[in-house]
């Protein structure tokens, strides 16, 4: 049981009903844990979190409207001590590594939540960390000196679109060199000998998806 024998709150913010609902129909039965409230995007999870005051938020990352990211800044910019678990699908180190900056305590794959979820809650409230083994190596694997920078992306998007290095630069209006000397150092950082291969590391690691 929480401190005090009073239950972990928990608000559930994802903007899919069937989540909800089967997060609700896990924690139900739990003498320890009590679902009290929940939200459909993070601009409504930042009102919902004022009025009740959860112990643990769960949050969804991609979501119409204020998404997860921008949900985690505001709630802990008014609630520095907040405690929040982001469920998403993305298992890359990116959207992982902004979320934890950002001051998440928990980062947990939805295809983990029916075996994971509850102890990601416990262990969260105990004031731990909480990472699934699967993004933790994958954290563990990209050190934050590699992550590309914002041109870097912005490029990296198009040619994960198809774009050619003349389109690229028509459509960011700079020159081809310098889309030639963007994609040379996301090569490097990305570990890619092509634009094919460079495409598909951005796109798992998750830098096309925050």
């Amino acid at each position: 049981m929480a401190s005090g024998d009073r239950p972990i709150k928990v608000l559930v913010v994802d903007d899919h009903p069937l989540l909800r609902d089967g997060i609700s129909a896990l924690i139900e039965h739990q003498s320890d844990i009590e679902l009290c409230g929940e939200a459909s995007n993070g601009a409504e999870a930042l009102i919902r979190y004022r009025d009740l005051a959860p112990d643990i938020t769960l949050m969804d990352l991609q979501m119409p409207g204020m998404n997860g990211l921008d949900a985690v800044v505001a709630i802990r910019g008014e609630f520095p001590d907040a405690r929040i678990i982001v469920l998403t699908t993305y298992k890359g180190d990116v959207p992982a590594s902004a979320l934890l900056r950002a001051g998440a305590s928990g980062y947990l794959l939805k295809s983990g939540v029916r075996t994971q979820l509850l102890d990601a809650i416990r262990r969260v409230h105990a004031g731990n960390r909480f990472i699934q083994a699967e993004v933790l190596r994958e954290l563990e694997e990209n050190p934050a000196s590699d992550h590309l920078n914002a041109r870097e992306v912005e490029v990296m998007r198009l040619v994960a679109a198809g774009f050619t290095n003349k389109e690229i630069a028509a459509d960011l209006g700079i020159s081809s060199e310098t889309v030639k000397v963007v994609l040379k150092s996301a090569f490097l950082k990305l570990d890619a000998s092509d634009r094919t291969q460079a495409a598909m590391i951005a796109t798992r690691r998750g830098f096309l998806d925050i």
